[in-house]
Order: C-alpha cells, then sequence, then structure tokens
C-alpha cells in the first residue's frame, strides 16, 4: 500500500463509520472505482482499532458509569442508576451479532455487488429521511426500554447489508421509536462499541491465523488516522445535528445511489 491509498482509506473509515452513509460501502466501492489493490485483512483491523479507540475515549466517562451501574445492578438484581442503558447496548447487539455468526459468509459472496450497494444506499436512505421527518423526536436515551431495545437491535442486524449503513439504520430505528436526533445519534455510538469490539477481533484472530507478512508502519498511520478523523467525526456530528438534521445525509445517499447505477 502507498500513502495516498493508506490516508484515503483510513480517513474514509474514520468519517463513515458513524455518519449514516456506510462505511462498509465506501470502503468496498473507493477501491474498484480507482483500481486499487485489496488492502488487506491487518489494515482492516487497524482501522477498526483506531474507530474503536475513538468512541470509547469520547464516551469515556458514560462507559465507566454504565459499567459500574450494571456492574451493581448485576449483584443487586435491581435497576441501578443507568443500568437500564447498559443493558439495552448489550442486549442490542445480540442480534447483529446472531445474524454475522449466520449470515456473515452468504453475504460476504452474494451482497457485495455495487448495485446492491446501490439499492440499500438509496432504499435505506429514503428510510433514514421518512423517519427523522415523522418521528416525535422527544424522549432521551435513557428511556430506553425493551422494545426499543428489541426494533434497534434487530436493524442493527440488517447493517451486515453493504450499503445499509449500521450508524443509519440504527438511528432510523431510533427516531422511529420517538428518540431525539441527538439521542438517536448517542445510542448508536453506544451500540457500537460492542459490535466493532466484536468484529475487530474476528478480524484479529483471522489475521493471526493467516500468514501475510505485515506493513506495521501502515497499519500505525491507518489506525491513529482513523481514530483521530472518527473522534472528530463524532464530536461535530453530535454538535451540529440538530441545527441540520439527517437530510444532508439523506441527499448524499440518494446522490450516491444514482452514480452507482450509472456506473455498474
Amino acid at each position: 500500500m502507498d500513502l495516498i491509498h493508506i490516508i484515503v482509506l483510513a480517513l474514509l473509515q474514520g468519517l463513515t463509520e458513524f455518519l449514516p452513509i456506510s462505511s462498509s460501502a465506501h470502503l468496498i466501492l473507493v477501491p474498484r472505482l480507482v483500481d486499487w489493490p485489496d488492502q488487506g485483512l491487518a489494515f482492516d483491523v487497524a482501522v477498526h482499532v483506531g474507530t474503536l479507540s475513538a468512541v470509547v475515549f469520547y464516551f469515556r466517562h458514560e462507559i465507566v458509569r454504565l459499567f459500574f451501574d450494571w456492574t451493581q445492578s448485576v449483584v443487586q438484581r435491581r435497576r441501578v442508576g443507568e443500568s437500564s442503558l447498559a443493558w439495552a447496548v448489550l442486549l442490542g447487539t445480540i442480534p447483529a451479532g446472531m445474524a454475522g455468526l449466520l449470515f456473515k459468509d452468504e453475504i460476504e459472496l452474494y451482497l457485495r455487488s455495487p448495485l446492491v450497494i446501490a439499492a440499500t444506499t438509496i432504499g435505506f436512505g429514503l428510510l433514514l429521511g421518512w423517519a427523522d421527518w415523522r418521528g416525535r423526536r422527544q424522549r432521551s436515551e435513557h428511556t430506553i426500554g425493551w422494545r426499543d431495545t428489541l426494533v434497534i437491535g434487530l436493524s442493527q442486524a440488517l447493517a451486515l447489508i453493504p450499503g445499509t449503513s449500521r450508524s443509519g439504520i440504527t438511528m432510523t430505528a431510533a427516531l422511529m421509536m420517538g428518540l431525539t436526533r441527538t439521542a438517536a445519534a448517542r445510542f448508536s455510538f453506544l451500540l457500537s462499541i460492542p459490535i466493532i469490539l466484536a468484529a475487530g477481533g474476528k478480524l484479529t484472530i483471522d489475521l493471526l491465523q493467516g500468514e501475510g507478512a505485515v506493513l506495521w508502519d501502515a497499519l500505525l498511520i491507518g489506525s491513529v488516522l482513523s481514530a483521530i478523523t472518527a473522534y472528530l467525526c463524532i464530536h461535530y456530528f453530535l454538535k451540529l445535528l440538530d441545527r441540520m438534521g439527517m437530510m444532508p445525509f439523506v441527499v448524499y445517499r440518494l446522490l450516491l445511489g444514482v452514480v452507482l447505477l450509472v456506473l455498474f
């Protein structure tokens, strides 16, 4: 990998992991469009580590509080502080984890085509716009109950299909359940932590079992760049979200989908 290749893909991962525009779609499409070779498993691990470290650092205070309250709720067998939100993050991860174990190979084999990405980019983009327009936007993430957790967790499983966008579909579901834009985004980001950790762990195991050479300088650059970009993306997205709404991302998804249909 040359330096431009590393920088572009790291910035792409950092930006698109948390915006509702699908990181997997961009990481599949950009190398195809510019005829770059596959970046390799080790680089995928590195940029996942970068985005994971960014979201964990950004929400570090909330994570400590959630972990403490969750631990106390297990010991005391009752609700403690924000333990309900912690349980929602954990239980909301299960559907996507199960779907990944059961269907990942089929999805990798049959659903990574540009036409599938175009369809999901447009379709789920329109659904995001509808949810943002029709949602009541009255509730915080601290009001999330079991029904909300089930709906949002099941929606996250759909993000295994390239072009869907994990953050996009979970925000869409949260908006449909009446959460505010900021609450939907914050819960989506918290929900990303165990799923990115699981995906990164799986990639790491695959990497350790492989025999390819590892370019450590490329991995370090990719990890640092994706971490910085992801942190800034989370910060400014949450800061500007109520002001700009979801429409810019809906428009972007529609334009990207049309371009893909024309090109492929």
